[in-house]
Formats: structure tokens, sequence, C-alpha cells
């Protein structure tokens, strides 16, 4: 780690810089971003107002600068003559589109508070958030796959009664909005009003286990996250980011649109939803230097048959995140997808949403065995979960973080707030994690995944990462399933990659045999074409322990018996 990287006290660090527990400060040399998302989208466009922004290549449209703030503004001054003020909960719901990215910019211009709906959720998702959040407003696509999202809606209003205005995309209404006469001297006093520590996003947890919770984020949290993580990635106006991850999550509206804006770069939708082809295609044709995804979505682009038909040799960098990053697919994105410089990033939500990521001049080693060191402005830590003691290096225990990227708190949830972020601000990730004295950190699990086998604790990804080696094998997630004599049983969903040789329990266990400790080998093995996934592309290990419950019970998997 670099000198100036170093912002530690010495009982952290020792010499040479190099620390001797496991707590670490990101550099500070670069200032924070002390203003509003509208504020630094005003100074980008006067920099590059002829510059494009926004590229949606399904609806072909493409936006400048000048002309996609032109656009926000217009839309901002529409929601409020329609009544929306600073402060009240804007819904947007809806796969990617040059509508969302319009509505996220113009929700920040007049204070609203934009409220991210999951495209996928269902009736009784839909009513809960809008509930909880006190949405009076919601903006929404006219459909995605088999939901009729007006209809939802209007059930919506009738059952839980919070919204008083509902824009349908393309429709007349929307269009008053987007050729609203701009009203300067409004947005001006909006604006003097406006402070950069207002909250300006609610992001749902995925809810998992229990309800989602409501992240509650500000200007300066997510502002300032997308900024950093571009200036990781080395980001410039020359940039080109081509972006298929959901704009309902972090990973779209804040690594990607934000971190675009903040640069003056531009933001290219290859479709509504992830198509590993037409990811690919919108690469080649817009000349994108940079491509994000989660694992699975790189996976899918990797096992594509006409993948050397791509040239992808524009690409530079890119980020991938939002589940652990095997090894082996990593290796594969820098060397066929050209993506020298491409980082890894780490975090959650409620941190908006990136704590850690490699650098683009990190060793090949570095970026496929850890998720980079922490980001500037924020502090990391690894801490007993018991204790809540700082550990040594290379313990594992809980990554906990801090600093100006951490949400104000869950929205209308002091109790759920006070489980994750205790009195001294450190938020608690529930990630296992451990630090090496150069500050990289590698996640090693989830506290709730790690399994326990008679009295062994087992951690999955250890094991997921070994099995990526094996010749046949696409993709594989380890879960523990009930056992009467150890507690817990080690199961292993895989997928296989196209033509392989079918893949036995006891053929399993033979290639494990010799390489990983006997009790770490599965014993249940579940062949599936897909694995669930929540709609951003993450593996669903909650729903993959409900079912694999009913598969043991209708003897539906290949057993071997442990010991064997």
């Amino acid at each position: 780690m670099q000198a100036q990287d170093q912002q530690l006290s010495g009982s952290q660090s020792g010499e040479g810089g190099r620390l001797t527990v496991a707590h670490d400060q990101g550099p500070i040399d670069v200032p924070l971003l002390e203003e509003t998302i509208s504020e630094n989208l005003r100074r980008t466009a006067e920099r590059f107002p002829e510059r494009e922004v926004l590229v949606d290549v399904a609806a072909g449209r493409r936006w400048t600068y000048a002309q996609f703030r032109e656009d926000v503004r217009r839309v901002a001054v529409g929601l409020h003559r329609a009544g929306v003020r600073a402060g009240d909960r804007v819904g947007i719901w809806g796969p990617n589109s040059w509508h969302w990215m319009l509505t996220q910019y113009a929700t920040a211009e007049i204070g609203a508070i934009l409220v991210n709906i999951n495209p996928s959720y269902r009736q009784h998702e839909l009513n809960y958030v809008l509930e909880q959040s006190g949405m009076t407003a919601v903006i929404c696509s006219p459909q995605f796959k088999d939901q009729d999202y007006p209809s939802m809606l209007a059930r919506a209003q009738r059952e839980v009664g919070t919204v008083e205005l509902a824009v349908v995309m393309d429709t007349p209404e929307w269009e008053d909005l987007v050729t609203a006469d701009l009203d300067v001297e409004l947005l001006e006093q909006v604006a003097a009003g406006m402070s950069p520590d207002d909250p300006i996003n609610i992001q749902y947890t995925s809810g998992t286990t229990g309800f989602p919770k409501g992240a509650l984020l500000t200007h300066r949290n997510i502002l300032n996250n997308g900024f950093f993580v571009g200036e990781v990635c080395r980001y410039t106006e020359q940039d080109r980011i081509c972006v298929p991850v959901p704009f309902y999550h972090c990973f779209g509206m804040v690594m990607g649109n934000l971190a675009a804006t903040s640069h003056g770069a531009a933001v290219i939708i290859p479709a509504p939803s992830f198509e590993p082809e037409a990811t690919l295609r919108a690469v080649v044709e817009e000349r994108c230097t940079s491509l994000y995804g989660v694992p699975t979505m790189f996976i899918a682009e990797l096992s594509l048959e006409t993948l050397s038909e791509f040239d992808l040799s524009t690409l530079r960098t890119g980020i991938m995140a939002g589940s652990p990053c095997p090894e082996e697919i990593m290796r594969r994105v820098i060397k066929e997808m050209h993506m020298e410089e491409v980082t890894i990033c780490y975090g959650m939500t409620e941190t908006s949403p990136v704590s850690t990521q490699t650098r683009t001049d990190d060793s090949l080693d570095r970026r496929v065995s850890t998720v980079g060191r922490v980001g500037p402005h924020v502090e990391v830590r690894i801490i007993d979960p018991v204790t809540g003691q700082t550990l040594g290096i290379d313990q594992d225990g809980e990554l906990c973080t801090r600093g100006y990227s951490v949400m104000k708190g869950y929205w209308d949830n002091e109790a759920k707030t006070a489980e994750v972020i205790d009195a001294e601000g450190w938020m608690h990730t529930g990630d296992l994690a451990r630090m090496d004295s150069d500050g990289y950190v590698q996640v090693t699990g989830r506290l709730k995944d790690m399994v326990i086998r008679g009295g062994e604790n087992i951690y999955p990804r250890e094991i997921e990462e070994f099995l990526y080696s094996h010749p046949d094998i696409l993709d594989a997630q380890v879960i523990g399933v009930p056992d009467e004599k150890y507690g817990e049983e080690l199961m292993v969903w895989v997928r296989l990659r196209q033509g392989a040789q079918p893949l036995t329990a006891q053929g399993l266990r033979e290639y494990c045999t010799g390489q990983l400790t006997k009790y770490k080998i599965p014993r249940y093995v579940v062949i599936v074409d897909e694995l669930p996934t929540t709609i951003s592309g993450k593996v669903r290990k909650v729903e993959m322990r409900e079912k694999a419950v009913d598969l043991l019970a209708e003897g539906q998997v290949d057993d071997v018996r442990a010991g064997v």
C-alpha cells in the first residue's frame, strides 16, 4: 500500500506502514464533494455540454449533457407543478430506461426522495413499500415481463391509498412532465433550500428474511460514492460505461449513473433487463470502455457461443460486484474480454454501496483473490462478532465500515437501524472477512451462510472457489441443510458447462478428495439448469435452502454418505 493511502494511528500500522491489526482507513487527499446531485450535474454539463451522457440502445435515444440537464429540469418542474415537494417520496418502478435515469436526476433537482421499487415485485410487495415509505407519487413503466404495472398500481392505490400521483411512462401524463416549460426561478428557489445532507433516496433491501427495510441515503452518500468509484476506475469524459445491471439497485444508479455524470462520462443502457448478447453488442456498437456486471452476468457472457464474434477491444475497465467473484471467471474477464483494468467492488445498499475496491494497477492475484482496499474517506475493520474487539490481520471476523457512505438509517425503523449501526457509527455488515497487513480484504462468507457441521465452522465460499476448478462446472453454490447427526450437512447446487459429462456426488467426492478436508466435501449434489437469483443477479441461498428441504424429503438429490 502506498504511503499516501495510509491514514492510520501508530497503534494500527507498524514499521513500513503495514497494518498490525485489521483496521484501515482510506486516502483523504481528494476532498469529498460537498454539493447536491443537481449542483454536480450542472457543473459537469457546463464543462462538457456536447458530450454524450446517455444512450438507450433499445429505445434508440441519446442525449448530450446539455440536452439531458434541460430535460431533467423540465421533468423536475413538471413534478413540482403536480404537487411534489422536497422530502416527498416518489417511486420509480420499471426496468432500465432513459425514463428511469431522467426521473432519478429530476427528483434530486427538487429534493424529493426517490424510492426504488424492485421491477419484479408482486402485489403484496408493492403494497408494502408504498405504505411503509408513504409514497405519494409513482412513475412506472407500462409493463415488465408478465406484470401489468398500471393495473397493479391502481389496485395498490385502492388497498393502500397513499399514492396521489401516478404517471405511466410514454403516456400523455409523462409527456406533460418531459415537455414542461422551464421555470428557472422556481428551481433556484428550491435549490437554495437544499443541503448535501438531505435524504434523496430510499433503497429497499432484498428482504430475504422478513420484510424489506428501506435504506435512507443522502446526496452526500451516493454522489460521493459514485464519484470515488469512478476515480478508482480512472474515469474521464472519454469513458463510455455499459450498464446492464439494474438501476433500481445501487450498482446501476450510483456506481453506474452517478460515477458517469460526476466525471463527464456516458451511460450506455444495452437493454431494459440483462441480455448477454445485447450487452456485448452494445459494447461493440457504442465503443464502450467499461462494462459492469455481477458474476452471473459475466458467466453468461463468457458462455455465449458467439463470444469470439464480438470485438471487445475498446474495453479497458469495469466493475464486477454484487456477490463473491469466482477467481476463474475474473481471470477470463481480464483475458478474453480485454478488461485489463477491471475492478472488484464490495459493499452493501446501506453503505451507498461501495466500501472496498481493487485498484486498476493491482496485481492479477490481488484482483482475483480480494475485494481490494478501503475506499477514500471510508474506514473498515474486522471484529470478533461476539466480543466486538478488532481482530489481528488474517483473522476471520465480521466486517464493519464507517464514514460518509453509511446510510442515515432504515426509513421509519429505528429499532432495525440500531441493530446494524452502533453508537460509534460503525455499520455491521454481517459479512465474514479477513484483512492482510497491506489492507487488502477477502470476504469469506456471510455470518448467516456459515455452516456448522458437527461443531466445525465451514465457509461455503472456500468450497465454491475450489469447485470452479472442476472442468465441467460452470457455477457452484454451497448451502447447509438440516442433518440429525451433524446438525447441518453440505449440499452443492451445480450448473454444468454445455456438453459436460453427468456429475454424481461420488464423482464430486473423488475430485475433492485430497484437496479439501473431508468434512468440507459436499454430501449432496443437485444439478440445475439455473440457480434462483434476484433481479440484480445475486444468488438467493435462502430460496435454495427452502427448496433443499423439499428435495431431501422427496429423495431427489444425489447423496454420498458422509465418511465414505
